[in-house]
């Protein structure tokens, strides 16, 4: 008996954990995690000579990351229930069909905001007078959607604000190289979170959200689309220019050129596989951005 009340208790923790997977989808990280070291190794290079900046910070850093983007996920299920329970694409998230009640959501957004605080404290006095503003921009999509189009670049922000919390981990500044690299992720992000969209397009129209596809349409979101992710090439060479990287990282570069642009083909050719283009496509970006750039910075020099 007592072994059976260990394993329903196993079995519910583990229902808990999947169930909070799916709220945040956990696997998504990929997408910020990359660039936050990315930024973390060019700093400490330009800082010591070497790329490499400890454990401690290694360590403070992914909680930091972690716990930022988990408040960030949580807060807009959140804030977004009363939109989510019509939408048929989100209507059996945790969030809105009770799988996580209302207390359970707040507790574990204040749980992850008080994470990410108390890491930033330990990493540097400025990093953690930069957690509260970070956290209010993490927050802010969730509104933003409900009166403008311009929430595709909060969101862009929301990824872009990583390696600029790499910089001030390093550096306690960011020099301009950083803004570069974040203003690519922001035009990054934007581009394919506005593919994304056309998903919800007669949904958002319906309910009066603001998108880029519900304001402008089918054909204007892929020229927008692709003009962020032009800007975001863009960005990223500039970024790779003024951080005095070597050819990989000007490599990592163009491969991500390649990568966006069969983004674009294959949501073109077949929207039904607008998951493959946005999870699979960006995921392997981001990795194989940085993989390039710390053979560059650990091996080639």
């Amino acid at each position: 008996m007592h072994s059976l009340s260990k394993v329903l208790k196993l079995s519910r923790f583990l229902c808990v954990l999947k169930d909070i997977n799916e709220l945040i989808v956990f696997k998504h990280s990929v997408f910020a995690l990359p660039f936050i070291f990315v930024a973390m190794m060019v700093a400490s290079k330009e800082l010591s000579g070497s790329a490499w900046f400890g454990i401690k910070l290694f360590v403070l850093g992914l909680i930091a990351a972690v716990s930022a983007r988990s408040f960030a996920m949580a807060f807009n299920r959140f804030a977004d229930k009363d939109i989510d329970k019509y939408n048929p694409r989100t209507a059996n998230r945790p969030s809105v069909d009770g799988r996580i009640g209302y207390n359970n959501m707040l507790l574990f957004i204040i749980l992850n905001a008080m994470i990410f605080i108390i890491s930033a404290y330990f990493i540097n006095q400025t990093a953690f007078y930069a957690s509260f503003p970070i956290l209010f921009i993490l927050a802010s999509y969730s509104f933003f959607k409900r009166f403008s189009a311009l929430a595709h670049l909060i969101v862009g922000l929301s990824l872009g604000l990583a390696p600029i919390a790499g910089s001030i981990a390093i550096l306690q500044t960011t020099p301009l190289w950083v803004w570069f690299l974040c203003i690519g992720i922001i035009f990054w992000v934007a581009g394919f979170d506005s593919l994304y969209s056309l998903q919800d397009i007669e949904y958002d129209k319906k309910h009066g959200l603001c998108s880029i596809p519900s304001r402008y349409g089918w054909s204007a979101t892929f020229t927008i689309s692709f003009i962020f992710h032009c800007l975001t090439v863009l960005f990223w060479l500039l970024f790779v220019i003024f951080s005095k990287l070597g050819a990989l990282s000007f490599f990592a570069v163009l491969l991500s050129a390649v990568i966006l642009f069969f983004e674009h083909k294959i949501v073109r050719r077949d929207f039904n596989k607008i998951d493959k283009a946005f999870f699979t496509l960006n995921g392997y970006l981001g990795i194989i951005f940085f993989v390039l750039v710390f053979i560059d910075l650990v091996i080639m020099r």
